[in-house]
């Protein structure tokens, strides 16, 4: 049932939805810029350190799991597609930049076109990568590329992208052992499940869908993640769809409609 409320932004920038919340894409910017920093110090703490504990035990017990259920085959995947240098060097780029690029793009997309839903899906991002968070602090995971003696290569020691892990900038700040679970898949499915439904070029649609699975495959092929990495990520997306529907309140409500001002005297 709809009530008649005035509904206004009292800054620039405000964008009214349709249960009368109303949110500004510059507090957006600032608390998600916020928010970045946050994760990036927390997520980074071990850059340029030794190894934190337990990190290649941690691994060995990913890979000791992986061969009991029987999807212990990312080397095998990655020796297939090192044949291939242009889909390796490809893939080496696609890592390092396109989770950020089209995780923005599909921010912008939603906040603009469907604004009611942006609050929710705003929330289940942070909770997800929340999630992460605590995934990288007490179970560090050494990445199978450094596991060389079980035939996994450093695909960006070979055919190196404008940014690699030993570069001095990445080294000194990167968490090469923030591995479980795989932001790269909680954010590309999130990525997923804001396009998919919402893109009217049904090209474009099948495109969202499947970014997630080619992600999945570009993880395994630079050697980055095991399987069970990605199955953290859509653990922790999982977890974080459900939470976000119960804390999220803006654009969730009973749609109002804007009260429009009476001009002149009220008729006899």
């Amino acid at each position: 049932m709809s009530t008649e409320v005035q509904t206004k932004p009292r800054f620039g920038g405000g964008r009214v939805l349709s249960d009368g919340h109303v949110i500004y894409w510059w507090v957006e910017v600032l608390a998600i810029l916020g928010f970045y920093v946050v994760y990036s110090a927390i997520r980074n703490i071990h850059g340029g350190s030794a190894p934190p504990p337990h990190a290649f035990e941690h691994a060995r017990q990913v890979m000791s799991l992986e061969h009991h259920l029987g999807i212990f085959h990312e080397q095998t995947i990655q020796h297939w597609a090192l044949h291939w240098r242009p889909l390796i060097i490809s893939a080496n780029y696609y890592y390092g930049s396109l989770h950020f690029i089209i995780t923005i793009g599909a921010g912008v997309f939603l906040y603009r076109k469907f604004s009611d839903d942006y609050p929710r899906y705003r929330n289940m991002l942070a909770i997800a990568t929340g999630l992460a968070l605590i995934g990288f602090t007490f179970y560090p995971l050494a990445p199978p590329r450094m596991f060389p003696n079980l035939g996994f290569v450093d695909t960006l020691l070979k055919d190196p992208a404008f940014w690699s892990f030993d570069s001095g900038g990445a080294q000194k700040v990167s968490n090469q052992f923030a591995a479980m679970p795989s932001v790269h898949i909680a954010w590309s499915g999130w990525c997923a499940l804001v396009l998919g439904p919402r893109l009217k070029n049904k090209t474009a649609a099948v495109l969202a869908w499947l970014y997630p699975v080619v992600t999945v495959f570009v993880i395994v092929i630079t050697a980055n993640h095991y399987f069970l990495d990605a199955v953290g990520g859509v653990l922790i997306l999982t977890i974080a769809w459900f939470v976000s529907g119960k804390v999220t309140r803006a654009g969730r409500g009973q749609p109002v409609i804007a009260a429009t001002p009476t001009v002149g005297p009220p008729p006899a």
